[in-house]
């Protein structure tokens, strides 16, 4: 299985995916850090989380599959929502929570 094939299998099983640095115990990253605060706070319960860190082919990979440069990145039900910034300005403006609660 390529790299390719690994994610979509990631995205695909897994309602709520998390591609960031480190662990949601342990972030890596202020960036990965917030993204894991944002859904904590949102109360995202499954949620599937790859360090990026652990394996370089993912790292570029996962970048490459959304076409998006940077880490963190959220997929809910298939689709990329987006990094960091997105999921800070859709939590203050309360679109992350309806998002979550749609789903």
């Amino acid at each position: 299985m390529n790299v390719e094939d690994t994610i979509e299998q990631q995205i695909k099983n897994n309602p709520v995916v998390l591609y960031m640095k480190g662990s949601p115990e342990q972030p890596q990253c202020g960036f990965s850090a917030n993204a894991i605060n944002i859904l904590n706070a949102c109360g995202v319960k499954n949620l599937f989380t790859v360090d990026v860190l652990q394996d370089q082919e993912i790292r570029q990979g996962i970048k490459d599959y959304s076409d998006w440069p940077t880490i963190p990145q959220l997929y809910v039900k298939g689709e990329f929502i987006g990094g960091s910034d997105i999921l800070t300005e859709m939590y203050q403006n309360g679109e992350l929570q309806k998002l979550f609660e749609d789903n």
